[in-house]
């Protein structure tokens, strides 16, 4: 693997293609998207160096990796530090960095005028092995509160069963959340509520909103879609970025890791996903306004 100060676009598009070409969900695209790569590098267009060609290339590799069919998990990213060469080690290390400054996910608890309550899920819904304690604890402490908004507007993403286990403390019955279909030897692999949680919940009952906008992204569109399509949770803010591919990533060089979905995600009530659409509100309005707008709704609905 080259260094920052070594390196040579070739070596990084012919890992970025084999790993494309094996694990991309769909494998037509992954063969269009491979040979646009290919052609690209041949004229030239990945012709960069030094400190400022690294991030130059992430950006310019991006950009064709996702001009085929639009999927935002399909990435070259780039990585100021260097990273661990380990399948998936850059991805965790930058996450364990954000887990440890925002209380494990959960940023913010805070009971507003008339009972309700609003948690913030921020940045990510990280992984559970990490996350199940912080966010019990949140959840638990919110469940006495008669109206309960789940603010996702900053949330990029995370873990599918960290989804589950939130949605689990909102709901009361097992319920069937959402269905992975895996290009590896087209598995798929059904989500569903947890039948107990660690702490009390917030139940089924209750009026549910969950704030969205477009910075949204990926296992947060997941959770805001499930609920609504359950029709659990009215949905308040803007659309969210459209990302319903679960990806892994493979460091490619020092400072580049390239994210590639492996798999797509069909809700049982829609049958379809979110992927380019992103999450429609059922009520539109600025993310900045929505937790207003939210706290209006859930005091006419207690009060009338």
């Amino acid at each position: 693997m080259t260094t920052l100060t070594e390196l040579q676009p070739a070596p990084v598009i012919d890992e970025t293609t084999r790993l494309l070409t094996e694990h991309y969900v769909f494998p037509e695209i992954a063969e269009q998207v491979a040979h646009l790569l290919q052609r690209r590098l041949d004229e030239g267009a990945y012709d960069v160096d030094g400190v400022d060609g690294v991030e130059e290339l992430a950006r310019a590799v991006t950009a064709d990796l996702q001009s085929v069919n639009g999927d935002r998990h399909l990435r070259l990213k780039h990585h100021t530090e260097p990273v661990s060469p380990a399948q998936g080690a850059a991805t965790m290390e930058a996450m364990r960095r954000d887990f440890d400054t925002s209380l494990g996910g959960a940023p913010r608890v805070e009971l507003l005028d008339g009972g309700v309550a609003v948690l913030e899920l921020a940045p990510m819904l990280f992984p559970l092995e990490w996350a199940a304690e912080p966010l019990g604890a949140a959840l638990t402490l919110v469940s006495r509160a008669r109206a309960l908004i789940v603010d996702l507007r900053a949330n990029r993403g995370g873990d599918p069963d960290t989804v589950a286990f939130v949605c689990s403390y909102l709901l009361d019955e097992r319920t069937h959340l959402n269905t992975m279909h895996w290009r590896d030897g087209e598995r798929r692999e059904q989500s569903w509520s947890l039948p107990h949680v660690p702490g009390a919940r917030f139940g089924g009952s209750k009026p549910l909103y969950v704030l969205s906008g477009d910075s949204t992204f990926s296992a947060a569109e997941e959770l805001a879609y499930d609920l609504q399509q359950l029709g659990r949770a009215l949905v308040v803010g803007e659309p969210t970025r459209g990302g319903a591919h679960p990806c892994k990533g493979w460091t490619v060089h020092p400072h580049l890791e390239v994210t590639i979905p492996m798999g797509r995600a069909i809700n049982p009530v829609s049958g379809t996903n979110w992927e380019g659409t992103g999450v429609q509100p059922d009520i539109p309005c600025a993310a900045a306004d929505s937790l207003d707008h939210a706290h209006t709704l859930a005091l006419a609905r207690l009060t009338g």
